[in-house]
C-alpha cells in the first residue's frame, strides 16, 4: 500500500514549513498596501530564518510563523502603520490577537540578534541582495493596540 501511495506522489514528500507560506503571505501584504515588496520579502524572510535555531519556536505552526514574520516585517519596515489588516486576516486565517505570542516571540528574537554569538543568519541578510534587512532598527516595543481586533 505504502509504495503505491509513494508511487503516486512520485516520491515527493515534504512538510510544510514557513516559507511555504511567505511568498502567499508576502503577495497579500503587498497587494494592500504601498510597502517594497522585496524589502517586505527580505525583512520577513529574516526573521521566519531567526526563528529556525530557537528551540523555543517549535511550539508555533509554520504558517502562523509566516504570517507573524509578515506582521513584525511590516511593523519594522513602518512602525507608525499598523501591521495587521482585514484583507491579510482574511487569507491568513489569523487575527492579530491569535499571533501576539509568535510576533513577541520573534521580535525578541530579532531584537536581541545583535548580540547573539550565532551571526550566520544576521550576516546572511546583512548584504545588499537583500537589502540589508538585518542591520534595520528594530523597535523596542510593539504597541499593545496593534494586537486588537480589527
Amino acid at each position: 500500500m505504502e509504495s503505491i501511495v509513494l508511487d503516486f506522489l512520485k516520491f515527493e514528500l515534504t512538510i510544510p514549513t514557513a516559507r511555504c507560506f511567505l511568498e502567499r503571505f508576502v503577495r497579500v501584504a503587498q497587494a494592500v498596501n504601498d510597502d517594497p515588496l522585496m524589502e517586505l520579502e527580505c525583512m520577513s524572510n529574516y526573521l521566519a530564518d531567526l526563528s529556525l535555531p530557537d528551540y523555543g519556536m517549535l511550539c508555533y505552526s509554520p504558517s502562523m510563523i509566516a504570517a507573524s514574520s509578515v506582521f513584525l516585517a511590516r511593523f519594522v519596515l513602518l512602525p507608525s502603520r499598523r501591521p495587521w489588516n482585514s484583507t491579510l486576516q482574511h487569507f491568513t486565517l489569523y487575527k492579530p490577537l491569535n499571533l501576539s505570542e509568535c510576533v513577541k516571540t520573534l521580535h525578541s528574537l530579532c531584537c536581541n540578534n545583535l548580540n547573539s554569538s550565532l551571526s550566520a543568519i544576521r550576516d546572511k541578510y546583512g548584504h545588499h541582495k537583500y537589502n540589508c534587512v538585518s542591520k534595520k532598527y528594530c523597535p523596542s516595543s510593539i504597541p499593545q493596540e496593534y494586537f486588537q481586533d480589527l
